[in-house]
């Protein structure tokens, strides 16, 4: 999980380094990150270390953003873009899995997962709220930056 963490960042930053993002990159990248969540989502549900409701949360989450997004990229020809609290979201995400596999006692002890847990929704919700917002403002012709 870390090495997919850091390579996704250092291709992120090597596209803008170089000035090489393409529109391809701009629709490949979060679909892996959305496939790359909900895969390892969906085996922790399995093994018994995720709720259900958790699961369904993030996984129809990330499939209806990727809907309004191709919906977007298809009628409006707008290639739209992650927001922060998306990118947030993830990474809270990700300390929560990192959390549920690090064998260290602190882990253990305290309600580590939970917290990230807890964290990991909010953000979730709340970059959900934002990419509606912006499919909306795309569909009514406004600006459509949140």
């Amino acid at each position: 999980m870390v090495v997919a963490l850091l390579t996704d960042w250092f291709d992120g930053q090597a596209a803008r380094w170089t000035n090489d993002v393409s529109e391809m990159g701009k629709i490949l990248d979060p679909l892996a990150d959305k496939l790359c969540l909900a895969s390892v989502a969906v085996y922790f549900f399995w093994i018994g270390q995720l709720p259900l409701w958790f699961v369904l949360f993030a996984v129809l989450r990330d499939a209806l953003i990727f809907i309004g997004a191709a919906y977007v990229r298809i009628h409006y020809s707008v290639v739209t873009t992650s927001l922060w609290p998306g990118k947030w979201a993830v990474g809270f995400v990700s300390m929560m899995f990192i959390a549920m596999v690090w064998p260290h006692p602190f882990f253990q002890r305290y309600p580590v997962k939970e917290f990230f847990l807890c964290l990991s929704f909010i953000m979730l919700l709340y970059s959900f709220v934002l990419y509606c917002v912006r499919f909306y403002r795309i569909h009514k012709g406004l600006d459509y930056h949140v």
